[in-house]
């Protein structure tokens, strides 16, 4: 787990440090995070993962991982492993407390038997359209199911036979009995139970019946011990609810969980929705949930996102109790501001172009030394010999004003190396350029008797002889958005077709070949990048995690 730091101060750790003060919870903060595995987890949930142990932890406390596996239909082992990988990936431990809403189907089932006992629950005929139709509007009060008043005999019958297989799917529900004419629709008689003969990813097919999100939540949250179940925000109205199962069922509102409810995180130029996410990976859209376009935290991950730079995200997006749209350049600016410290520094050439230095010496190779980090005393040894490759956008025949790179008769300083003076332009029958051919003041790179010699251009090279060719992947925005940002509800109708651009043969320093995947490097004047899972030492990848502009810092700046 991260080391413990102070919370930016929030409307959530106020409220748990005023039930401490209060003198609940005395035996310490217990929180939870709860997904459901039925999808990869995205950055939203990486927000609360870090609120619920951040909280855990800032109150020497405890926070569990509990799987809501409550609907079958959609889950799946593969979302269960990874979705502990993600969260042991964000630094954090649920030690020996990960738990499964289904090791608590005997008891939410006694539970069930327990509501109807007291008259607070009863088995209903009613097809779902029926119950939808039954429910109301936000104007019109609801009306009660004619199986409403079943005596608790009936209802204790029926459920029992719905457990025991008997019935097939959507012929009953249990639901709890509140009040039709409530203002909060939630509270109008909601499902407790449902029927569905689907095999269970643990339990097999132990079970027909089902418990539903809302009764199966605050249940497991009392029986963990948990203290504080922290929500997002759309689960405000549904709060009622959560009280009234724990009511009835007498827990002890002193030592009961409190639920509190926060912003979920909107980011600009993405979707943030679990079922979109999924159509975007069944459509084919993506590669997979682990797609560096996706904002899945594997996505993320694999693109080159560090676990640091989303902690830093999230403590600095804050916890709010009104909805906004986060900007992405924030979340670019915060991965921008880690790699710059950490990245080492290469020299890349994306687009190649060739340049023969027609003075250099034809067989020698030697090699220069260069800073590995600008704050850094590491140095590597570059190669330089008489052919290197240069970026093709460095180069220009009839430059614009104030070009200050390469061009006929021009002078640039080659990065590490020396200054260079562009000779002659060969081109082939078709009036292409093929390569350029300059000459170099053999004295002015470092230690010689011009290396203080001023020009206005300084480039990133690689020695054609010993560079290595890499597999270099750049990135763009999956979605296309408005001025602000925002994505329409079709967004499959506003894919970016230039989301993902290959480059195929890349050059890279010779040191590139051997390392590791995962490893992060800043491509000199280009951006950081990362080694894909994809690469071996024959067939370098490598992913563009982001460029060096940074428009969040201009903004914070103005």
């Amino acid at each position: 787990m991260p080391e413990k730091e102070t919370l930016t101060p929030n409307f959530v750790e106020n409220a748990v440090r005023e039930d401490l003060k209060q003198g609940k919870y005395v035996n310490g903060i217990h929180t939870r995070f709860p997904p459901e595995p039925n999808g990869y987890l995205h950055i939203g949930h990486a927000k609360s993962i870090c609120l619920n142990f951040g909280l855990a932890q800032h109150f020497d406390g405890m926070c569990n991982l509990r799987f809501d596996d409550t609907n079958p239909t959609k889950e799946d082992i593969e979302y269960v492993d990874s979705i502990q990988e993600d969260v042991q990936w964000l630094g954090f431990s649920w030690a020996d407390r990960k738990f499964y809403a289904s090791d608590y189907f005997p008891r939410l089932y006694e539970y069930a038997v327990e509501l109807i006992k007291c008259g607070k629950a009863f088995v209903c005929d009613l097809s779902a359209e029926e119950i939808r139709d039954y429910r109301g509007t936000l104007t019109e009060p609801g009306k009660e199911s004619p199986y409403r008043n079943r005596s608790v005999a009936e209802n204790l019958d029926l459920f029992q036979r719905m457990k025991e297989g008997e019935f097939p799917d959507g012929s009953h529900v249990l639901r709890a009995k509140i009040d039709m004419t409530a203002p909060n629709i939630t509270m109008r008689d909601p499902v407790l139970y449902r029927i569905a003969h689907t095999t269970h990813h643990r339990t097999g097919n132990a079970w027909c019946i089902y418990p539903m999100y809302d009764f199966a939540h605050p249940l497991s949250d009392a029986i963990e011990g948990i203290t504080h179940s922290v929500c997002t925000l759309e689960f405000e109205e549904h709060r009622p609810l959560y009280d009234w199962v724990l009511d009835s069922l007498d827990f002890n509102v002193n030592t009961r969980p409190r639920q509190i409810e926060f912003a979920r995180l909107n980011l600009s130029n993405t979707v943030m929705s679990k079922r979109k996410l999924r159509q975007l990976v069944e459509g084919g859209y993506v590669s997979g949930w682990d797609d560096p376009r996706m904002p899945t935290i594997s996505g993320l991950r694999r693109r080159g996102y560090t676990a640091s730079a989303l902690r830093d995200f999230c403590d600095r997006i804050g916890v709010a109790k009104s909805n906004s749209v986060v900007d992405v350049a924030m979340l670019e600016h915060c991965i921008r501001e880690d790699l710059n410290v950490k990245a080492p520094r290469l020299m890349a050439v994306l687009e190649p172009l060739k340049v023969v230095i027609t003075n250099y010496p034809a067989e020698q190779t030697e090699y220069l030394l260069a800073e590995n980090h600008p704050n850094r005393d590491d140095r590597r040894y570059v190669p330089f010999s008489r052919e290197i490759y240069i970026e093709q956008e460095d180069f220009a025949e009839n430059p614009p004003k104030k070009f200050f790179r390469l061009k006929p008769g021009g002078e640039v300083r080659l990065k590490h190396a020396y200054i260079i003076r562009c000779d002659e332009v060969v081109k082939d029958d078709a009036g292409n350029i093929m390569e350029l051919h300059c000459s170099y003041d053999a004295e002015s790179k470092q230690g010689g008797a011009t290396a203080g010699r001023k020009v206005k251009g300084t480039l990133h090279w690689v020695a054609a002889a010993t560079a290595v060719s890499a597999e270099v992947r750049l990135y763009d925005y999956l979605l296309k958005t408005d001025e602000n940002g925002n994505v329409p509800e079709d967004f499959l109708s506003v894919l970016n077709p230039a989301s993902l651009r290959i480059i195929s043969q890349a050059q890279l320093e010779p040191s590139a070949r051997w390392v590791g995947k995962g490893t992060h490097f800043q491509f000199l004047r280009k951006g950081y990048f990362c080694v894909d899972q994809d690469s071996t030492p024959e067939h370098l990848v490598f992913n563009e995690v982001t460029g060096l502009r940074d428009t969040w810092a201009k903004v914070q700046k103005e």
